[in-house]
C-alpha cells in the first residue's frame, strides 16, 4: 500500500482576507463544504490503496489540522511539527524518514494539501499506473495537461514513453514560470505540462537521492525526527536541527538534478487555488460570469467574483472585481491584480494589522473562539467548546471575566468552588482568580465571554495545567 504525505505548511496570503497566516487556505472551505485540505485527505481515502496519511504541518496549525481530519473521519497515521518553514524538500525529508523506520520499502504519494481537482479518477488512475515504477526505483511526478498558457506555473517537459513503464515518460527539463510568449509555445507544441507538485517515490530512493544532491538537507531532516520529541498525537521536529536546513523545493534540491525523474500526464481538472482569480476560473458562474458565495445580490455586475462570510454584500454594475467580505475585513481588487495581494499583506502585517494574519475565527484543541467586540478596556467573545473540551486551569493578572452560557451546559470551577450551569446562567471570574471552564455533556457548548480590565490580550493567561500540553 502506498503512504499519503500530505504537505500543509503554506500560508496563501494570495487569498486573503480568508487566508491567514495562522489559519491559512489550505484549512479554509474555498471549492466546497469541505476545507482544501480534507478534500486531499479524501482523495485518497481508499484503504485498500492507501495508508492513513502522514501530515507535515505548522505548529500552530496543529489541532486545527486534526480536527478537520477527524470530521471527515481520516485521522492521520502521524502529524509532523514544524519549527519554520524550509520549504518542501525538507518536509518531505522528515515525513521520508519516519515512513523508512516503519517500512523500509514505503512508497510516499506526496500531495499539497492546498490543491483543487475537479474530477480526480484520472489522476488516481496514473497513480495505480506508475506505482510498479516508483517501486522499482523512479521517482514520478505528475504533469497536468495545461487548459491554458499560464505564466504562473513551472512546466515540465515530457521526452518519450518508457517502454513497460505504462504511462511514464522521461523527463527532459524543467521550465521556470515563462512570460506569456514562451507559455504559448510550451503549450502549443503538447510536450509540455504543468508542475503540480505531485509526487510518487520511494522514501528510501528519496533519502538516498537528497543525501547525493542536498546533504545538508538528509543530514538535518534525519536529526530533527531523531532528536524530536512525541507531544500528544504529534511529533515535534527538532528545532535546532530543523532550522539547519536550506530552505529549498524538492525541485530544485532533486527533481531538476536526478536521473530517476519520470512524469505522469494527466487531466483531472487541477487548480492550484493560487489567487482568486484562480478560483473564479474554476467555480460555477452566473450567466453573467459572476461566482456568487454567501449573502450576495448582484445587480448588472458581470465577470466578478463575489464572496461574503457573513453579511449582504451587495455588487451593482461592476466588472472583473474580486470582493470578499470577511466579517473584519473586505477585499476590493480588479480580478486581474489579484496577484498582489501577497505585497498588501505583507505590508499590512509590518503596519502591525492583526488582520494581516489573525482570523476571526481562533482554534484550539478544545473548540474555538470569535471576538465580537472589542475597544478600550473590554472584549466580547462568543466561545464554542466541544463535548468533553476543557481549558487550561489558568488565571490572568490584567482582566476580570463574565461567562453567560447560552446552550449546553458548563462545568466552571473558579478558586475552591466547582460548579455546573446551564442555559441563561452566568459566573464572574475576578481578577486573578485560579479558573477552568469544562464541557462535561455530549452537545457543544455555546457561551459569551466579556472580558474587562487595563489589558484583554491572549498573552494575559497564565496556564497552571493543561490537557493539551499546553501548560
Amino acid at each position: 500500500m502506498i503512504h499519503p504525505v500530505i504537505l500543509s505548511g503554506g500560508t496563501g496570503s494570495r487569498l486573503w482576507p480568508m487566508s491567514r497566516a495562522l489559519f491559512p487556505k489550505q484549512l479554509q472551505p474555498l471549492v466546497g463544504l469541505n476545507s482544501l485540505l480534507q478534500d486531499t485527505a479524501l482523495r485518497v481515502a481508499d484503504r485498500s490503496r492507501f495508508h492513513a496519511p502522514v501530515v507535515v504541518c505548522n505548529a500552530e496549525h496543529r489541532f486545527a489540522v486534526a480536527e478537520q481530519l477527524r470530521q471527515v473521519d481520516q485521522p492521520a497515521a502521524a502529524i509532523l511539527l514544524e519549527p519554520m518553514a524550509r520549504n518542501t524538500a525538507p518536509a518531505i525529508a522528515a515525513a521520508a524518514e519516519v515512513l523508512a523506520q516503519r517500512d523500509p520499502e514505503a512508497v510516499m504519494l506526496v500531495l499539497p494539501s492546498d490543491h483543487a481537482m475537479i474530477r480526480p479518477e484520472p489522476w488516481l488512475a496514473g497513480v495505480v499506473a506508475a506505482e510498479a515504477t516508483a517501486r522499482a526505483g523512479a521517482i514520478v511526478t505528475f504533469g497536468i495537461r495545461p487548459a491554458a498558457a499560464e505564466t504562473g506555473f513551472g512546466y515540465i517537459q515530457a521526452g518519450p514513453a518508457i517502454v513497460g513503464a505504462g504511462p511514464c515518460r522521461r523527463i527532459e527539463a524543467f521550465v521556470e514560470k515563462p512570460d506569456r510568449a514562451t507559455a504559448e509555445r510550451l503549450v502549443a507544441d503538447g510536450r509540455h505540462y504543468w508542475n503540480a507538485g505531485i509526487f510518487l517515490l520511494s522514501a528510501r530512493v528519496y533519502l538516498e537521492e537528497l543525501r547525493r544532491y542536498a546533504p545538508e538537507i538528509a543530514d538535518a531532516a534525519a536529526a530533527s525526527v531523531a532528536r524530536g520529541r512525541n507531544d500528544l498525537d504529534f511529533l515535534r521536529l527538532d528545532i535546532e536541527a530543523f532550522a539547519k536546513a536550506p530552505s529549498r523545493s524538492i525541485d530544485y534540491a532533486v527533481m531538476e538534478r536526478t536521473d530517476r525523474g519520470v512524469v505522469v500526464p494527466v487531466d483531472p481538472g487541477w487548480s492550484d487555488v493560487g489567487s482568486w482569480r484562480a478560483l473564479h476560473d474554476i467555480a460555477p458562474r452566473d450567466d453573467r460570469g459572476n461566482v456568487r458565495i454567501g449573502d450576495v445580490h448582484a445587480a448588472g455586475a458581470k465577470n466578478c467574483y463575489l464572496r461574503s462570510n457573513g453579511r449582504l454584500l451587495v455588487a451593482v454594475g461592476v466588472e472583473d472585481l474580486v470582493v470578499v467580505a470577511d466579517p473584519d475585513a473586505v477585499l476590493v481588487a480588479h480580478r486581474d491584480r489579484a496577484l498582489e495581494l501577497k505585497g498588501v499583506v505583507e505590508a499590512l502585517a509590518a503596519a502591525g494589522r492583526a488582520e494581516a494574519t489573525s482570523p476571526t475565527v481562533v482554534y484550539r484543541p478544545w473548540g474555538h473562539y470569535r471576538s465580537v467586540d472589542s475597544g478600550a478596556g473590554f472584549q466580547v467573545k462568543r466561545i464554542v467548546v466541544n463535548p468533553g473540551g476543557r481549558l487550561s486551569l489558568q488565571r490572568h493578572a490584567k482582566r476580570t471575566e463574565h461567562w453567560i452560557v447560552v446552550a449546553g451546559t458548563a462545568e466552571v470551577t473558579v478558586g475552591d468552588e466547582t460548579r455546573r450551569l446551564g442555559p441563561t446562567e452566568s459566573v464572574m471570574v475576578p481578577l486573578g482568580a485560579v479558573h477552568r471552564l469544562v464541557n462535561p455533556g455530549k452537545d457543544t457548548l455555546h457561551l459569551v465571554e466579556v472580558q474587562s480590565g487595563a489589558y484583554v490580550g491572549e498573552d494575559d493567561i497564565e496556564r497552571l495545567d493543561d490537557a493539551y500540553g499546553r501548560a
